[in-house]
């Protein structure tokens, strides 16, 4: 069997006063998953630790996020969380203030016989 990616999902946070990376990146791992839904999983009656969740997380300071608390906010399967460089800083100089956007990129990963699936006989 080879590992194979079933779902890919993006998402995006933000923490618009307290610049927490924390806060931002977790938002945009639960903006991710509010637009999916694997039901693969409880109508082939595979159990959800058989997968293995990628998480990518993009932010301008990755150093900021804590991986452990992230890594909390997903629901099922195996997380593995790496956080990059990326996202984006909106600097309000009017107010002095630095808008944390935080994106998010989720694939869950499956082992499955290639033969085994089909879309059309």
């Amino acid at each position: 069997m080879s590992e194979q990616r079933i779902i890919l999902e993006m998402g995006t946070g933000n923490d618009l006063y307290g610049e927490d990376y924390t806060k931002a990146a977790c938002r945009a791992v639960q903006d991710a998953l509010h637009h999916s839904s694997i039901v693969l999983f409880q109508s082939l009656g595979i159990d959800h630790q058989q997968m293995r969740v990628e998480v990518t997380i993009g932010v301008q300071q990755p150093d900021a996020v804590d991986v452990d608390v992230v890594t909390r906010e997903l629901p099922r399967g195996r997380a593995e969380v790496t956080v990059v460089q990326g996202g984006l800083n909106v600097h309000d100089e009017a107010n002095g203030r630095t808008h944390v956007v935080a994106t998010a990129a989720i694939a869950a990963m499956l082992d499955i016989e290639h033969d085994d699936w089909q879309l059309c006989e």
